[in-house]
């Protein structure tokens, strides 16, 4: 591990596009956990990797997240008229209070424990049904064949998506996940970015007038009967945040499948271990979001003057990087190798979820999913292998961390 760290100690502590970065950022936090903790990068923004910090800056009310003030000083006065800026702004992803909380209370109900626990038979049956139709062919791409389908045609059951409308959905690019990252976008990026947004809205359109005419019980008609209450949600809000749970509800719970099978062919001991004790893949499934999050970063802003965090003052108005993978790795919590993936581990509670009033929403529904779709690929194909566990294509995005495909054949 400390070679690693050491080659790398002439670059710069923070380069998230770096091809090392996407390969494997983990050395390069530690990097960072041990010289500058809260550190201050060349594009003026403070970046936080030990667990103490993150977890603090997730849950304290004095950082918010001031969406449109933080956009405009990045790119400058005019980018809230691209429409993919325009409905990130009325994501409740990226709203303070009070919008924030009238919006999340619209759709908090959908993701009660309970309901998702319902669910656990509609998974079940996704899953086999995928298997079914797999299996007879000896091999398939891990991520598109597999992992991708299953939160797709859940968050498509969640949100009332027609069964003849799903084929697209199945068959779309994984694209996107760019605007999340601490890189500005490129004017090219910013117009592929454009396109694809306003392709989404006029498919949710379309779906808000079928739902107006044949309500269903399904969330999109929760929300359009919200939005019809007049004052509870604006038009431009319904769009962007069913556009919010149709990505949020798949991409990254297809990286955790992905990443959790990944880091298991990489260390074969513990593969051995999870198929002979299947009662382990719950805690299984905590080792995986920490030892390789899906989720690797988030970002508040500071709402005062911040006398102290980490040993930086931090002025009012600056943002705050929140490293969720490097403090899942870091060892004041995790004493016991964190660079090492331990099923059994005890206490994980990795915060590859957020934290605070923007905890994810569907966090015990993506465990779920990947509890079952994982168990099950163990317990029916045993003798699946990856064709290159090694040396994976990441794809090129630092935040939502998930590799392009995974061939697998048995």
């Amino acid at each position: 591990m400390n070679e690693h760290v050491q080659a790398a100690t002439s670059d710069p502590l923070f380069n998230p596009l770096s091809p090392e970065y996407i390969r494997n950022p983990y050395p390069h936090y530690e990097r960072m956990r041990t010289t500058d903790p809260v550190h201050l990068t060349p594009l003026g923004v403070f970046v936080a990797s030990r667990h103490a910090e993150v977890s603090l800056v997730l849950r304290d009310k004095r950082y918010g997240k001031e969406h449109v003030a933080r956009t405009v000083r990045r790119y400058g006065p005019d980018i809230m008229k691209e429409p993919v800026f325009r409905s990130f702004s009325h994501m409740m992803l990226q709203q303070d209070p009070p919008d924030h909380t009238r919006l999340r209370g619209l759709v908090v109900k959908a993701f009660t424990a309970r309901r998702v626990e319902d669910m656990r038979p509609r998974i079940q049956q996704i899953v086999d049904e995928t298997l079914d139709r797999i299996i007879p062919q000896g091999k398939m791409d891990l991520i598109e064949d597999f992992a991708f389908r299953l939160p797709v045609t859940i968050i498509c059951d969640m949100l009332g998506i027609p069964e003849e409308h799903r084929e697209a959905f199945y068959t779309r690019a994984r694209v996107g996940g760019r605007i999340l990252d601490p890189v500005p976008l490129s004017p090219e990026e910013i117009k592929e970015a454009n396109a694809g947004s306003v392709m989404s809205e006029m498919y949710f359109q379309q779906l808000f007038e079928l739902r107006r005419k044949n309500p269903g019980d399904d969330l999109t008609t929760q929300l359009v009967q919200a939005e019809e209450d007049g004052n509870k949600l604006s038009n431009e809000e319904l769009t962007a945040n069913i556009i919010l749970l149709f990505g949020a509800g798949h991409e990254t719970t297809v990286n955790l499948i992905g990443n959790g099978m990944l880091a298991l062919h990489r260390n074969p001991e513990q593969l051995a271990l999870l198929k002979a004790k299947p009662e382990l893949t719950t805690n299984a499934i905590e080792e995986f979001l920490r030892y390789d999050s899906s989720v690797q970063m988030t970002g508040r802003v500071a709402l005062e003057e911040i006398e102290d965090l980490g040993g930086k003052r931090i002025p009012a108005g600056e943002s705050v990087l929140c490293l969720l993978g490097s403090a899942n790795h870091d060892p004041a919590v995790y004493p016991d190798h964190p660079e090492r993936l331990d099923i059994t581990r005890p206490n994980v509670r990795p915060l590859s979820f957020g934290g605070g009033i923007h905890f994810c929403l569907g966090a015990q529904l993506a465990r779920i999913e990947a509890e079952i779709a994982i168990s099950t690929l163990l317990r029916r194909i045993p003798e699946l292998r990856l064709d290159d566990a090694i040396n994976p294509e990441w794809r090129p995005t630092f935040v939502l961390r998930g590799v392009k495909r995974l061939p697998a054949s048995w």
